[in-house]
């Protein structure tokens, strides 16, 4: 479902966190991948540790944990987001997984906006527009 508040449309879905450990795998490979941002990289790898117990599991898990790991993941996904554009590392590629990560969080809204500052493209064909 595409929703939009102003001017950022955006993805709402429901939260998934064995998703979320998937794509923070990804964003790590494309941290790997790209112009050298150790710092991000090492904070992609707390995500990939924080979410790993959720990457084969078919449920978000116990509503206690679940929310501290969800808000948890949420800081570490703003925290590349900051070192990622202090580096000036961004790919749209990154960017894109970034605001995949937000949108598996329930927190699309934030994903659309703060991807772009990780390199997403915003003419993007992958991004939610408010045609859509």
């Amino acid at each position: 479902m595409v929703s939009w508040r102003g001017m950022a449309a955006f993805f709402k879905i429901p939260l998934n966190l064995p998703h979320a450990a998937t794509i923070s795998v990804r964003i790590l490979y494309h941290l790997r991948q790209g112009k050298p941002a150790p710092a991000a990289a090492e904070v992609a790898a707390k995500l990939v540790i924080l979410l790993e117990p959720f990457r084969d599991r078919e449920d978000n898990g116990e509503a206690g944990e679940t929310a501290r790991v969800t808000r948890e993941a949420a800081e570490l996904g703003r925290a590349i987001v900051d070192e990622v554009e202090k580096a000036a590392a961004g790919t749209d590629r990154l960017g894109q997984q970034v605001r995949n990560l937000l949108e598996c969080l329930e927190l699309g809204e934030e994903g659309a906006r703060i991807s772009l500052r990780a390199g997403e493209n915003p003419n993007s064909l992958l991004r939610p527009t408010q045609a859509g």
